[in-house]
């Protein structure tokens, strides 16, 4: 009798560990932190808008289980309106990193940057502005020096992406134009600014309406946009309160400035800067059947064709919106890990 129980209980305890090892295991996630970097080339904007600068890091699964191995960055660029606290939020930016990297191979995880660059008027156009700040170079020069200096990243363009949505987009072919020697793989989705030329309407026709800069922060989108467009693409130190030009006073079109804003769109400057695109390892981007967007995302994919920029542009049933976590997830990281260089 007793050696019966002995069996039973043996028994139990093989049937209990067995469906212990049959339990599916959780995948692991990575962790998230939020900092501040100082903006160095923010330093004096008129807009006053704050130097100190928020910061989102994901570090993937395994960094703090490898003390010893180093990575590559994505850095994810935010669209118009958006903190990068909401931008991780609104699209699950850490949940689809670490979706992505679950369905990849751990030695392809890295490291995700996504930077704030929330002004006055909601969004800095990722530009050079002596108005607004000079944010291509707190992107490519303070942030990641950031980065290379505070984390275990391979210090080289070679293991550094750079990606974006929407104004995050524009900024991402912006940057990308200019600063070959800092990414090697881009890429953009539903890019946004690819012929801004300060064509009349409500909007414009209404801001010369407006007196003090408190007037112009309550305002909404696009109202606000023509602000955030002028103060990176035609400032003005000499005229305050804005010290920006818009591209219409008192109803009436000013080319001259409409000259800058087309300077400062993506496919005017695709003439200039091809070389430099000709030097990065990879170039993807994409667009939603559904987005307003998709007409001029169109125009950049033949524009680039046309000047010789390997690249490949993909269209997925979709609007602005309603995809950008399942994209960041599916296609952003995993372009990433095939085109950056790992240890």
């Amino acid at each position: 009798m007793t050696e019966t129980i002995h069996m039973l209980r043996a028994s139990a305890i093989i049937l209990a560990l067995l469906a212990w090892i049959a339990l599916p295991v959780a995948a692991q996630t990575g962790t998230v932190e939020e900092i501040l970097v100082h903006g160095h080339a923010l330093e004096g904007n008129l807009d006053g808008n704050d130097v100190e600068r928020s910061v989102f890091v994901y570090l993937p699964p395994s960094y703090s289980a490898s003390p010893d191995r180093h990575y590559p960055v994505a850095y994810l660029l935010h669209g118009y309106g958006l903190r990068a606290a909401r931008w991780m939020t609104l699209f699950d930016v850490e949940g689809a990193a670490n979706r992505a990297f679950a369905a990849l191979d751990t030695t392809r995880e890295m490291i995700v940057v996504s930077p704030s660059t929330y002004t006055i008027y909601d969004g800095s156009m990722y530009s050079n502005s002596v108005t607004a700040g000079n944010w291509e170079d707190f992107i490519a020069d303070d942030l990641v020096a950031y980065i290379d200096s505070h984390y275990r990243t391979i210090v080289d363009r070679m293991s550094r992406g750079l990606a974006g949505h929407s104004m995050g987009g524009y900024g991402t072919m912006r940057i990308g134009m200019k600063r070959p020697d800092v990414f090697s793989a881009l890429y953009p989705m539903a890019a946004c600014c690819m012929m801004e030329w300060g064509e009349p309407s409500e909007a414009l026709a209404t801001a010369g309406t407006y007196k003090t800069r408190e007037d112009v922060v309550a305002l909404r989108y696009p109202n606000k946009g023509q602000f955030a467009r002028a103060a990176a693409w035609s400032p003005n130190p000499s005229r305050p309160p804005f010290f920006a030009d818009l591209p219409m006073e008192d109803g009436v079109a000013r080319p001259e400035i409409q000259a800058k804003w087309i300077a400062n769109s993506i496919i005017p400057m695709l003439g200039q800067y091809t070389r430099n695109l000709q030097k990065y390892t990879a170039i993807q981007f994409d667009v939603g059947t559904e987005d307003n967007l998709i007409t001029v995302n169109n125009q950049l994919d033949a524009a680039m064709t046309e000047a010789g920029i390997a690249h490949i542009y993909l269209t997925f049933p979709g609007d602005h919106n309603n995809k950008v976590s399942e994209r960041i997830e599916q296609h952003v990281l995993p372009f990433f890990a095939e085109h950056l260089a790992f240890e």
